[in-house]
């Protein structure tokens, strides 16, 4: 299973990254029921770090983000799975098929998360470069000011009026 497959089913929901259930049943090839079957049977096995159901507005809004999609008509909210809850449901779906797209799905995960600190270290590096920019512009402006106050000052000193007595023809 490749990763481009996987990583668009991935969300940022309360700050984590989570599948939801219908979309881990997609890749698992199994009905959404399964899945969730699966979860109450073993209850204990999913804390609310590992697995928690949608409110009406969180679903309201990932619908709204993603018109395009084909969420079908659902009679509950969807469950979201955390990176740990499908671990914990690669060891309750016990088949073949389930162990390979686990793997694919952890690999998918450790790619975002690589993703996210390269562009950590590249915003970090752009604001390092903009606040050395800003400080070299603002010397350089600095330097520019004195030399046009230097120039106004050596205009205003060539014409001024002078005084004293005037040499001329008498």
């Amino acid at each position: 299973m490749e990763l481009q497959a996987i990583q668009p089913k991935i969300f940022q929901i309360r700050n984590q990254s989570v599948i939801l259930d219908n979309d881990l049943a997609e890749l698992y090839q199994v009905p959404t029921k399964r899945i969730n079957e699966a979860v109450k049977r073993n209850q204990n096995r999913f804390p609310v770090d590992f697995m928690f159901q949608l409110t009406n507005e969180e679903w309201r809004i990932l619908k709204s983000q993603n018109a395009t999609a084909s969420w079908g008509g659902r009679r509950t909210l969807p469950y979201c799975f955390t990176e740990h809850g499908i671990l914990m449901l690669s060891s309750v779906l016990k088949s073949d098929l389930a162990a390979q797209v686990n793997i694919a799905i952890m690999r998918a995960f450790v790619a975002m998360r690589q993703h996210a600190l390269n562009y950590e270290a590249l915003a970090t590096a752009l604001k390092t470069l903009e606040n050395s920019t800003n400080h070299r512009f603002a010397e350089v402006s600095k330097v520019l000011n004195a030399l046009l106050k230097q120039k106004q000052q050596q205009e205003n000193q060539h014409n001024r009026r002078r005084i004293g007595f005037k040499q001329g023809n008498q």
